[in-house]
């Protein structure tokens, strides 16, 4: 016997995955996990028995609901759902499917649309945080059609303006969690910083490498992604992120000077693979580090004296924009960030019903 539960399949950015009304899903934290895994299919290599993607960017999962807290439109709650392992995280947050839940909310009736745009506050669950989206709404409709490119996502689409506010300490409440701009790891300089998500941010020619290498390139390097993995696990404890063997927070990543004209060079990893698409909270990470001083990032970057406000990230699958907003009060010693913006687009690709076993789903909805 199968139990149906209503979703709507869409791209956010570049990864994808179902969204879900929270009322449509069990309450219960370990029985709604219990949920996604069997609607995504996992644990399987190919997730042949659901609607996963097989991959850890096609492998999220999205919940929403309408917010009773002053001030705030809706509330989002992420999941990483394990391809492999019967595991599901909500330690991070997914800036990429992000982009997604304005339209969503707006098309199931949470958030009454505007005209031309609709602007949202959403509250996300993951980290605490408030982040403005503003979805074009032409005549008071969704539009998932426009003129704005991504990379990593073939065709245009209606851009999507996300501002992620306040975003400093999002995890470990502090900007640098382990309270030092440059920590030393294994005889290498590294930096810790909180913005959106804590990273841990590596210059690339520490490791040997030149910080362009490609995803497969990275990816087949057991010695190096086992050298990240020490220095990853050694800044989580000091963090005070706790053992970090099981849990993809903090990420890490390799950083180097631009070569293509832009303010920085990176390589993300999620954590243990390379991200063939820079993830969104891992960007504005990025970017802030680039703005501070002291940090390993700031070293390496070369930022565009006509606009020091725009980090332009130079990444495996092309560039990614943001633009931060420094508080009036802000200083080299003490770093305030109002704001961190970018341009996402997303699609809706299906609505319908997902069907799950009975047995995995104990009767709950």
């Amino acid at each position: 016997m199968l139990h149906s539960i209503p979703c709507t399949l869409m791209r956010g950015g570049t990864s994808k995955g179902p969204y879900f009304h929270a009322a449509d899903l069990p309450t219960d934290p370990d029985e709604r996990d219990r949920v996604l895994l069997a609607a995504m299919g996992s644990p399987h290599a190919r997730q042949i028995d659901g609607i996963g993607g097989g991959d850890t960017l096609t492998s999220k999962v999205v919940i929403v609901k309408r917010s009773t807290v002053p001030g705030i439109d809706v509330e989002y709650l992420f999941a990483q759902v394990s391809v492999e392992t019967a595991t599901v995280d909500t330690t991070p947050n997914c800036g990429n499917m992000l982009s997604g839940v304005g339209p969503f909310a707006i098309e199931n009736g949470l958030v009454p649309a505007g005209d031309p745009l609709t602007t949202l506050r959403i509250l996300n669950v993951n980290t605490g945080k408030v982040v403005e989206a503003v979805v074009q709404t032409p005549g008071g409709q969704i539009t998932y059609d426009g003129a704005a490119r991504i990379d990593g996502v073939p065709g245009s689409g209606a851009p999507i303006l996300l501002n992620f506010l306040d975003a400093a300490g999002a995890k470990t409440g502090r900007l640098f969690p382990t309270g030092n701009r440059i920590d030393r790891i294994d005889a290498v300089e590294v930096s810790c910083v909180d913005f959106s998500s804590p990273l841990v941010f590596v210059p690339a020619e520490a490791l040997g490498k030149s910080g362009y290498e490609t995803k497969r390139e990275l990816d087949a390097d057991r010695v190096l992604k086992a050298r990240l993995e020490s220095i990853r696990l050694q800044v989580a404890l000091a963090a005070g992120l706790g053992d970090a063997r099981d849990k993809v927070l903090p990420k890490i990543a390799l950083v180097a000077p631009p070569r293509a004209g832009g303010v920085i060079a990176s390589r993300y990893f999620t954590p243990w693979n390379c991200h063939s698409a820079y993830a969104v909270t891992g960007a504005l990470c990025l970017a802030a580090a680039a703005s501070i001083p002291g940090t390993v990032v700031h070293r390496a970057a070369r930022p565009r004296p006509d606009e020091p406000a725009l980090v332009t990230i130079e990444q495996p699958a092309g560039t990614l924009d943001i633009r931060m907003k420094a508080a009036p009060d802000s200083t080299a010693d003490k770093p305030v960030f109002v704001s961190a913006g970018l341009i996402r687009t997303a699609r809706r690709l299906f609505q319908g019903r997902v069907h799950i076993p009975v047995d995995d789903h104990a009767e709950a909805a």
